[in-house]
Formats: structure tokens, C-alpha cells, sequence
């Protein structure tokens, strides 16, 4: 019996203003009948639900709880239908009018204007007119109407207590006390302060969203002319690629392009595809996905991102990927998951307003009776200079409303998630930026992270060079020798030595190497010009091949300082040695020097290589613990013992064969250009597979929960002042719920700063 696949849909959620609706959605679809999981990301506006639940009911339920569904996510790009919001008044207000509800919270903004002026503002005047009531009681049923509907709704469907249920109970106690142009403001503003929450989160989204814009939607393609219409009929041509008319440039959308197409990108275009250069050379700006400042060098068979921009030259380009899976799309896939992976604070803070809501409710009726019934304190307003406790516990249900506390984390995750991408940082969640905030300790694999991981040749030195004689002709002949057999090999120390041939012109000046063979262990064999040429080891030449001890003397000093040494014969004859070593990425010194001055007191480097080469490179980059000859398997248990030594560990690697210890640390963070693998395994990818990118995200992090913190410690503390106005009697409903409207604005301003931090000055 097979086992049957669980269907998932994913849905595109309009209406939603805050954390609030999220959780009332989540709440309400999950009680369908046939839904096993459900979920909702709030910051990306979109609904998942796993289960065979028809996705006619899941849209019924969704517009039953008052909100809308906008189309079906099965590509990145139609999470960004809607055009983004202006900034500014002008932003907010054709925010307010894209939607019915909140088109009523502008429309109630106008009626209440009279009763706001003339009886909260300025009673001096004299102005009072029953027909400022009047105004008021129309703005508060315009206003009003979707947050009573949305408040019965979920109580009548998700049986909870929710934030539209606490102003509608004080709206209406409001009014039976008299409080006209009260409960009409308490609607109203409290209308337009989700409305505005709305509007900050979508200019929040922005971040994420404007990365779908990165890729062109449409490319030029080189493809033959199909059914011609100009030489339909000629020489017998019925239709099909064109005879006459051979390969032409045609412009089509990037959906319709498949893996093999050539495009062709003219200078100052935005690449469309991930790619492979067939044709032409230019300096390519990868800033946009990589986060590198500095334009990139591409010419045939280099690789090409997606969202790069070309430079001054014409570049053909062999597509690799299709649309869905081309870097940009990747990226984009990968932030909205990482909104969807809550960070511990946000669970803690959802959680707890879940109870907190509730607990309101009884709070202010305890309130509003206890004070009367034992204390003979009056329940109504008995005149005008003082305040019942049925106003006091009507006003306390305002001014603890858990809008500001309940916003204060996502906006400020999503912000530094969206920054962190902008330049080339890949977080998986929250909870990632999180862990990494709390890093005592950096573990770094060597070969392709602190170094470049392409050996190179460092010095060639002839039997019959002197050390004075610079651009010796002895030690050219030398190189080219050695790689007329190594052009033959694929080991990377066989690649540096043809890369620098080719460098100094000597690559053409023997022929390639007949009958080579590799020497397990020892080297590689091979024939040129009738000569046996061997390249071996110094442990093999030490036994096989004589050769002067002051090249064993000078061979053993670069092994020392862990330099790889390639001895040369010919037919016997000693002929010199050529070291080739692991270069040091320029960036590893710099962003090591920046951990530290971040307060990373212990930088690690895991290597598989000896203890001399390992140290070579620890004093060149700055590492302070070096454990050397690491097998994969070492790896994972030196991460352990930095576990248990430090608690909180960050792993940086190549993203592939680091694999294990990337899971094993508290954070895995991997270099690789945006490598799928990279992509995939890792909690963080260094997209510009650049280490610079690793002290801007740790202070990224520590900037974003620092901000968390603030607006949690200011969203509380709002709400204990507040509170204590209140109780002493000295508040008013519509101040209290200008105090809620203004800290959720405030902590949401505050969290948006994150979108533009550029680190510690």
C-alpha cells in the first residue's frame, strides 16, 4: 500500500495589518476539517496549508475571517503583483484607499474631525452641537464596521479573545456611558493605527519584494526564424527554422527561455539567467546579488548570476538554469523562508500575547466591579471631574492592547533579514540571527575559506639558477618543461604549475607530454621530446634521484613553512624544484582583524593539512588556535569541544565538504558565491564568497536584537505608564489608544532603521 502525498497550497493573504490577523487566519484555517498543518508568514504575506482541504474552502474561510486572497504562490514572482507603496502621506494615503477597510478608517478620519476639535480639543469655544454626536457616531459605525465584524468573527470562529474584540467592548462602553466623540475616536484611531502598521510592514516587504526586480522579466535570445513569413514558398521552404534567415536576436520572456539557450546581454543591461560566457569580455557589477563593490572580470567559460549588471562589453551567454531556479530566485525562496523561521524572542512574544489578551479582559472587569462593590467607589461617571471605574477599566482595555508588543519583533527581524540580503548575506530565519548574535567563538575550515583554494606556484628555482640572476631563462625552461607533462594531469598543483606558464609565455615552447602516467603517492611520469621526464616528491627523489644539498636545504625551508615542493628530472638528471602553495585570500586578514575588534577573542582554523602549512597561514590571517591533520570526521569533534567550551559556535566553511561540522556548530556559515550547495546546507551563506561579509552580519545581528530589545523594553513600559494614568484616573479612551497607536508606530519606525544599517561608525 502506497503511501498517499499530503497536498500543500500556498496562498497570497491581503488585509492583513498585523501579527494579530496572522495568528487569527492561522487559527481559523487550521480548524478546517482536513488540514494537517497550517501556517502563515505575516512579514511575506502569505498563507501555507498542508492536508486534502479543497483550496475553494481554505478562500472561503480566509474571506469569512475578513481578509482576501490575492493568487496562487507558485513562483516568487507573483508575491510582488501588488505595486509597492509610495513613502510619506502620499504613500499611507493611497494605502488607504487600495482597500474598502481602510478606505472607511479615512472616511471615519473625516466625521470625527468636528467632535475631536470642538469637544476634546478646544470645549473653550462653545461650540457644542448635538450634531458633533451625531458625526461621531457615524465615524464610529464607518470605522467601526470591519473591526466589530472582524472581532465577532474570530470569536464566532477561533473562539479567542482578540485585539478588534478589546475596542469594540470599549467602543461600546463608550457609548453607554455618554462617551459619543470618545468611542467614535477610540474606533477610528484605532482603525487608521492597523491601517498604518499595514502600511510600515509593506514598506518593510519592500526589501524582500524589490529583489524580484533584480532579473529583467525578458532576455534577447539567439534562435533561428520560425515559419518565416518572408520566404514561406521559396525553394520549396513550408515552414520551420528558416533557411534563409539563419539565427536571429529575439526578445522573449525569461519563463520561455530553456537551459542551453544563448542570450545575448548589451552593454549596461541586468542579466537575465544564470549563466556560462561563450563570447566577449566585460567587467560584470555583482553587487546586487554578491554584495561586491568592486565589478567582476568575466570572459569565456567564467559563470554569470542572474541580476549582475554588464559592463562596457557584449557577452553571449549559454543559460544553465531556468527562471525558478537561477540565483535570484534562490535568494528570494530563501529570505521568505527565513521570515517563516521565527527567532526565540518572537515565539516567547507570540506566545505570550496569546495569554496576554485575555488576561486583559478579566483584568478590566475585575476593574471596573472590585473598586464599586467593595470599596463604594462610583462604577459610573457621576459628573464631569471624575472618572467611573467602568471608564478606567474601558480605557485599560485600550491602553493594553498588545499591537506595539506584538509588532516589535518581526518588523526588526525582517528588516535586518532584508539589509543582510541586500549586500550578499544569506539568513535562514531569525532564530539564525539570533544564535549568531550570541557568538563567543569562530571556527574557519582553511582551503577555500581563509585561503582562495587554487594553488599557485611561488617559486621556480633552476639546478643551474643563481640567486641573483632575476628572469632566468634556466628556470622558464624549467616551468615549461614540467608543464608540458602537467597540462596533462588534472590535480591542482598540476593547474598552477600550466596557470604559470602561462603567465610568463612559456607554455608553447615544448610539446605536450607523451605517455604520462601518475606515480600513486609519488608523482607523474611522462615523455617529452624523446626525454622521461619525472616530477616527484622530495621523499621520492630522496630515494631514487640524486640531487645537491643545498636545494635539499632550500626545499626543506618551504616545506617548513608549509610550501609544497614539485623536484624535476630529466632521463635521471636532476633539473631543480618548483613550490607551490595555497594563496591567502586578501579579505581573510581584514575580516579577521574586524572580529576581533567586535570582542571574537578566539578564531579557530580546522585543517586537514600538516601543522607548519596550517601556521603559515594562521600568521598571515591572524588565527589564534590552529588544529592541524583534521580528518572530516575531526572536524565535527574539535566543533564539540569548542561547544562545550564556549556554549555558542559559528562554523565557517566551504559549504560542501564542511558539511558536518556547518551542522554540528550553533551556526553554519558557508562561503560559495551562491553555490546551490552553499545555499542549501548552510545557515548563512556569504553570497560574495567574500569573509569581509562575516563582521558586518554578526554586528547586523547584535544591532537587530539590541533594537528588539528596546522596542519590547519601550512597548511594556508605554503600557505601565499608560496604565497608571489610567488607574489614577487622569487618562482619557482616545489618549489611550493614541499611546498604543504611537508606540506601535514608534517601535516599527524603529525596527525599519534596520533596513538601512550600515554598521558601527
Amino acid at each position: 500500500m502506497t503511501e498517499q502525498k499530503i497536498s500543500e497550497q500556498s496562498f497570497v493573504v491581503t488585509g492583513m495589518d498585523c501579527a494579530d490577523c496572522a495568528r487569527s487566519i492561522e487559527k481559523g484555517v487550521g480548524k478546517l476539517s482536513g488540514v494537517q498543518t497550517c501556517s502563515i508568514n505575516f512579514t511575506a504575506g502569505k498563507l501555507h496549508v498542508a492536508g486534502d482541504v479543497p483550496r475553494a474552502i481554505i478562500v472561503a474561510r480566509v474571506n469569512e475571517l475578513g481578509y482576501g486572497v490575492q493568487a496562487d504562490v507558485e513562483n516568487t514572482k507573483l508575491a510582488a503583483q501588488a505595486p509597492l507603496p509610495r513613502a510619506g502621506l502620499p504613500g499611507f494615503i493611497q494605502f488607504l484607499l487600495q482597500r474598502r477597510d481602510t478606505t472607511l478608517a479615512l472616511i471615519g478620519l473625516i466625521f470625527i474631525l468636528p467632535g475631536l476639535l470642538f469637544h476634546e480639543l478646544l470645549p473653550v469655544l462653545g461650540a457644542n452641537n448635538p450634531l458633533w454626536n451625531l458625526t461621531s457616531m457615524i465615524a464610529l459605525a464607518v470605522a467601526g464596521y470591519p473591526v466589530v465584524r472582524s472581532a465577532l468573527r474570530t470569536l464566532r470562529i477561533n473562539h479567542e479573545i482578540s485585539i478588534n474584540l478589546l475596542m469594540t467592548i470599549a467602543a461600546i462602553g463608550a457609548i453607554l456611558i455618554g462617551a459619543y466623540t470618545e468611542a467614535g475616536l477610540v474606533m477610528v484611531l484605532f482603525a487608521i493605527g492597523e491601517a498604518l502598521e499595514g502600511y510600515t510592514m509593506q514598506r518593510t516587504r519592500d526589501s524582500i519584494r524589490s529583489m524580484v526586480e533584480i532579473a529583467p522579466n525578458e532576455a534577447t535570445v539567439l534562435r533561428p526564424c520560425l515559419d518565416c513569413q518572408a520566404h514561406l514558398g521559396k525553394e520549396g521552404y513550408t515552414g520551420g527554422p528558416c533557411p534563409f534567415c539563419g539565427i536571429e536576436e529575439q526578445r522573449i520572456a525569461v519563463t520561455d527561455l530553456v537551459v542551453g539557450d544563448t542570450i545575448v546581454v548589451k552593454p549596461g543591461e541586468r542579466i537575465a539567467m544564470d549563466g556560462r560566457v561563450l563570447k566577449g569580455m566585460s567587467a560584470v557589477n555583482q553587487a546586487p546579488i554578491t554584495g561586491e563593490s568592486i565589478p567582476v572580470e568575466k570572459q569565456p567559460d567564467a559563470p554569470i548570476f542572474a541580476g549582475s549588471i554588464n559592463g562596457e562589453g557584449v557577452l553571449e551567454i549559454e543559460v544553465t538554469k531556468l527562471a525558478a531556479d537561477n540565483t535570484v530566485s534562490r535568494m528570494i525562496k530563501m529570505v521568505e523562508a527565513a521570515q517563516e523561521r521565527r527567532a526565540p524572542v518572537q515565539r516567547f512574544v507570540d506566545q505570550f500575547a496569546q495569554y496576554y489578551t485575555p488576561a486583559v479582559v478579566a483584568i478590566a472587569l475585575l476593574v471596573a466591579l472590585i473598586p464599586p462593590l467593595f470599596f463604594h467607589a462610583p462604577f459610573w461617571n457621576p459628573d464631569a471631574t471624575t472618572q467611573g471605574w467602568l471608564y478606567r477599566a474601558l480605557a485599560l482595555l485600550v491602553v493594553a492592547c498588545p499591537c506595539a508588543l506584538v509588532i516589535s519583533t518581526p518588523v526588526s527581524l525582517v528588516s535586518a533579514i532584508g539589509n543582510a540580503a541586500r549586500n550578499g548575506i544569506l539568513f535562514k530565519g531569525g532564530m539564525v540571527l539570533e544564535a549568531l548574535s550570541k557568538i563567543k567563538v569562530f571556527a574557519f575550515d582553511k582551503t577555500g575559506t581563509l585561503t582562495a583554494g587554487n594553488p599557485s606556484v611561488i617559486k621556480v628555482r633552476s639546478v643551474n639558477c643563481l640567486p641573483e640572476d632575476l628572469g632566468c631563462k634556466n628556470c622558464d625552461d624549467l616551468l615549461a618543461l614540467t608543464s608540458a607533462v602537467e597540462r596533462r594531469s588534472e590535480h591542482p598543483l598540476a593547474r598552477a604549475v600550466v596557470r604559470a606558464a602561462d603567465r610568463r609565455g612559456v607554455q608553447g615552447n615544448y610539446p605536450a607530454a607523451q605517455d604520462v602516467t601518475a606515480l600513486m603517492g609519488k608523482g607523474v611520469s611522462g615523455q617529452v621530446n624523446g626525454r622521461d621526464i619525472l616530477i616527484g616528491s622530495h621523499a621520492y627523489f630522496d630515494s631514487n634521484v640524486p640531487h645537491q644539498n643545498n636545494q635539499c636545504v632550500e626545499i626543506d625551508a618551504a616545506s617548513a613553512q608549509g610550501y609544497t615542493s614539485m623536484l624535476v628530472s630529466a632521463d635521471q638528471q636532476y633539473l631543480g624544484y618548483i613550490t607551490v602553495a595555497d594563496q591567502v585570500r586578501e579579505s581573510s586578514q581584514t575580516a579577521l582583524k574586524a572580529l576581533k575588534a567586535a570582542g571574537i577573542e578566539t578564531l579557530v582554523m580546522l585543517t586537514g593539512d600538516n601543522r607548519a602549512t596550517a601556521q603559515t597561514i594562521a600568521d598571515a590571517v591572524g588565527v589564534t588556535d590552529i588544529r592541524a591533520d583534521l580528518l572530516p570526521e575531526n572536524k565535527v569533534t574539535a566543533v564539540n569541544e569548542l561547544l562545550q567550551q564556549y556554549q555558542a559556535v559559528a562554523m565557517v566553511g566551504d559549504g560542501v565538504n564542511d558539511a558536518p561540522a556547518l551542522a554540528t556548530a550553533t551556526v553554519g556559515i558557508a562561503m560559495g558565491a551562491g553555490t546551490a550547495q552553499a545555499l542549501e546546507t548552510a545557515d548563512i551563506t556569504l553570497m560574495g564568497d567574500d569573509l569581509r561579509q562575516l563582521p558586518f552580519a554578526l554586528q547586523l545581528s547584535r544591532a537587530a536584537m539590541k533594537v528588539i530589545r528596546q522596542n519590547i523594553a519601550f512597548a511594556i513600559g508605554i503600557k505601565l505608564i499608560f496604565l497608571v494614568i489610567v488607574l489614577l484616573g487622569f487618562g482619557s479612551l482616545w489618549m489611550a489608544v493614541l499611546a498604543d497607536v504611537g508606540a506601535s508606530l514608534l517601535v516599527t519606525l524603529h525596527g525599519m532603521r534596520l533596513l538601512h544599517w550600515r554598521g558601527a561608525q
